[in-house]
């Protein structure tokens, strides 16, 4: 007998269309997801919780070592026989989501036992959630108020596979390149900061760093009471569990309902920072809410900035640069958080951004995306806000800014998203 190449006699193409039509959750290379249950932890927030298909579980733990608290996840939502993506933070995955599943979903909640898929089996417990994924988004907009409203149990939808850069893994590397002082070391203080929805990339990035014996400590501002939410008593679980974690919850629509500790200040300002008992200056800060929780944060952090070491000639460290920002929104609306003072923007002069897959070159001196499509050159793109990740590539060489956060890239290889980066200096893309 021969030996040697053998193609395969069974395409798995053909296999997953042969099964989708025997069952629309089958598939052995799209990762997909069914809708078992959902419950409303707030009027901000609803959690989904969804079974996953076999190509979602064995595609998702060949990467990377599988899911990281802080990342997300992109939907395919059929509405009215037109799909819509929507990208949205990863609550909990598979066992790692058993305690915060247990917080949300309780014995009373809506669940798969009103799963109209047929598949009613009384499966163990660790079965169960081994097989889950849980989001938390905000009953808004078209996309979020279907899946939070209308759709119906058992629906299933299109999934990517979790990806994002808001997590404990990229925090080494991003300060490394930042050229952070070793104070903010892979074990140093973390501080999350986070406001209404932006409370969701939180919660998996709390758990994992609780797990690593890290020093966490919450400051969560909200509109509504959470008095009978189950992110209040899991917090409040996790302050017993963990003597190295603290919380507060601010209600910034109750001046009457705030943390004691933080004196009264319901908007995020100086005196909160300077109340926290940690040390910023060690600490690194994730951050996720609105572009005025943001700006305040950043405001805050400016009048905090360190001086510089008189050992040395390093200009003055700011504690913007221990800062990690996940964002729901556009780009900050203080002249400082776009694309800088007047003088910093007459220096951005126009520059090559060179296409390395397409073998393609175009002039910018405003956004990559912007600069490609003003070439007629399409680059891939979704919300153009930073936030759907969609337009995300790997930049070989050169120096972009973010025009959200002021801070300017390396000049190796790294991640970026053509709608939020201008060059710097000529790049090289690889699209």
């Amino acid at each position: 007998m021969t030996t040697g190449y053998r193609p395969e006699i069974i395409q798995r193409a053909f296999v997953d269309f042969i099964g989708s039509r025997l069952h629309p959750f089958w598939s052995l290379t799209t990762p997909k997801l069914r809708l078992i249950a959902r419950q409303v932890i707030s009027e901000e927030l609803v959690a989904l919780k969804f079974e996953a298909n076999w190509a979602f579980k064995r595609l998702a733990f060949t990467i990377d070592d599988g899911w990281h608290g802080g990342q997300h996840i992109h939907l395919t939502v059929p509405i009215e026989g037109i799909n819509h993506l929507r990208s949205y933070s990863l609550v909990g995955m598979f066992p790692q989501s058993a305690d915060l599943h247990d917080a949300i979903f309780d014995s009373n909640a809506e669940n798969a036992a009103n799963d109209n898929d047929n598949d009613n089996d009384n499966d163990s417990a660790s079965k169960y959630l081994r097989d889950t994924v849980t989001i938390a988004i905000k009953p808004q907009g078209l996309v979020s108020d279907y899946l939070t409203k209308q759709a119906l149990l058992g629906t299933v939808f299109n999934s990517s596979l979790p990806s994002g850069d808001f997590t404990l893994a990229d925090t080494s590397a991003e300060l490394a390149e930042q050229k952070i002082e070793p104070s903010c070391s892979k074990q140093s203080p973390l501080l999350f900061i986070a406001g209404g929805s932006g409370i969701t990339p939180m919660l998996g990035l709390i758990t994992q760093a609780l797990a690593q014996s890290r020093t966490v400590t919450l400051l969560y501002y909200h509109r509504t009471s959470l008095a009978k939410s189950p992110f209040q008593a899991y917090w409040q679980h996790l302050a017993t569990a963990y003597p190295y974690f603290a919380y507060y919850m601010v209600n910034t629509a109750d001046p009457n309902n705030y943390s004691s500790q933080l004196a009264g200040s319901r908007h995020l300002d100086v005196d909160t920072l300077s109340l926290l008992p940690l040390s910023l200056a060690e600490s690194t800060i994730f951050a996720c809410g609105s572009s005025s929780l943001l700006a305040g944060l950043y405001r805050a952090l400016e009048t905090l900035s360190l001086p510089s070491d008189n050992h040395t000639l390093a200009p003055k460290r700011s504690l913007r640069d221990n800062v990690i920002v996940e964002r729901f929104g556009t780009a900050l609306p203080d002249s400082d958080m776009s694309l800088g003072t007047n003088e910093e923007t007459a220096d951005i002069a126009v520059q090559t951004v060179y296409l390395r897959g397409r073998q393609q070159q175009f002039s910018s001196g405003t956004t990559l995306l912007l600069g490609a499509e003003q070439a007629g050159i399409r680059l891939s793109y979704g919300c153009r806000q930073g936030i759907c990740q969609l337009c995300r590539c790997q930049k070989i060489s050169g120096v972009v800014k973010n025009i959200q956060t002021g801070k300017l890239s390396s000049h190796g290889v790294e991640s970026i998203q053509t709608c939020i980066n201008i060059p710097m200096t000529d790049v090289i893309l690889d699209v």
